[in-house]
């Protein structure tokens, strides 16, 4: 195979804070360190920021938006007009990593296009209700307005497509959603997920009550959770995380339910070893957290939908449910309690082991090198 090129831009939507697709960007920037960094905004918080190999970053006019940390959401009108205004002219390799308008990045004609999709654009397409719903743009002339945007948003993200010579998806629910919303065909890398301090972690035999772990957020259902276990009054759920539901659901919620809030990785962990088992309600993209929870032993129930399901097996680490109620997700914990196996915890050590980044690193570079070499072969037959 032909040597990987030198000259390579990596396209990321945004650096706000360190998600899931955040750990994804660390993983490439690690893999072609001498790579320009291209974003929409560059606010990242120095801890956060400080995970990320140091590099030339260039930001779109966005960034000269004051505090557009803040309210950048608001900004999705403007974002396919905003990456489309930066010049990746001399590049030969393009890699995106796009859940929103990274993919739509202009890129030279001579250059080869991959982007790695943690989803396509959620808010143009399935989470459009939810979306409005959360801006409070459900009715009214500004919600006319808002779906029309949305349609001329969709319009847009699927004809963008068309700019990208190969996709990977991570996982097989995006793969999907990506053939569904591009008509393309997308190979499956699952993201990186820090499992080594999870796994070793040591299991006193102690686990008492529930978890759940994540940014609350409406698509994340927390709510439904906290009404499930309404219904559990013997058992307790621990609600780790913060986000803009977090005083709204921590008023409504019954005694047997405790919000912790954003806590330290360290903390964290020591909650996921401690559980029963983590709860789990939302269709996610892939869903780190609980990877993350299978690692220190601890089984997952979820509903039986999205990108958990690569690695989510029923009785074996997972307990799952298949419909979105607190009726359902009530009557799965009490079965969970009577069906788990006597060697679970290690089943999900196991389970979890496939996750590292290292694994992440091998199966990215061979995607990227193959496909590299394919254009590069193309080329010299012209």
């Amino acid at each position: 195979m032909p040597a990987l090129p030198q000259n390579v831009a990596v396209v990321h939507d945004w650096l706000v804070d360190r998600a899931g697709a955040e750990r994804v960007l660390e993983e490439i920037l690690a893999l072609f360190p001498d790579a320009v960094l291209y974003t929409l905004i560059d606010r990242m918080p120095a801890a956060d920021a400080a995970r990320l190999p140091r590099r030339r970053t260039v930001t779109s006019w966005l960034q000269r938006l004051p505090g557009v940390e803040r309210y950048f959401t608001r900004c999705l009108p403007l974002m396919p007009m905003a990456i489309q205004q930066l010049d990746l002219t001399g590049h030969d390799l393009v890699i995106s990593s796009s859940h929103c308008v990274a993919k739509g990045v202009l890129v030279p004609p001579e250059a080869l296009h991959l982007c790695y999709c943690h989803s396509p654009m959620r808010y143009a397409w399935d989470m459009q209700a939810e979306y409005l719903r959360t801006e409070g743009l459900e009715h009214g002339p500004l919600s006319w307005l808002a779906r029309r945007m949305f349609h001329r948003l969709r319009a847009w993200d699927a004809g963008s497509s068309n700019g990208v010579d190969h996709f990977a998806a991570n996982s097989g629910f995006v793969r999907q959603r990506i053939l569904k919303s591009y008509r393309r065909d997308a190979v499956v890398i699952h993201p990186p997920v820090d499992i080594g301090a999870a796994a070793q972690l040591v299991d006193d035999g102690g686990r008492r009550g529930y978890i759940t772990v994540g940014r609350l957020m409406g698509y994340k259902n927390t709510a439904l959770m906290v009404e499930a276990f309404r219904r559990l009054p013997g058992r307790e759920l621990t609600v780790v995380g913060g986000g803009p539901q977090l005083q709204a659901l921590r008023r409504g919620a019954p005694g047997n339910v405790r919000f912790t809030g954003a806590l330290p990785e360290a903390d964290k962990l020591r909650h996921l070893s401690s559980a029963r088992a983590f709860v789990f309600a939302a269709v996610e993209d892939f869903g780190i957290a609980p990877v993350e929870a299978l690692a220190a032993g601890t089984p997952v129930i979820a509903l039986a939908r999205g990108g958990a399901l690569d690695y989510l097996r029923q009785g074996e680490n997972a307990w799952l449910y298949a419909e979105p109620t607190p009726e359902a997700l009530a009557r799965a914990v009490v079965e969970s309690e009577a069906g788990w196996p006597a060697d679970v915890h290690e089943r999900c050590r196991r389970s979890a082991e496939g996750f590292g980044a290292q694994r992440f690193r091998q199966e990215f570079s061979a995607w990227v090198q193959a496909r590299w070499s394919d254009w590069r072969d193309a080329g010299d037959g012209r």
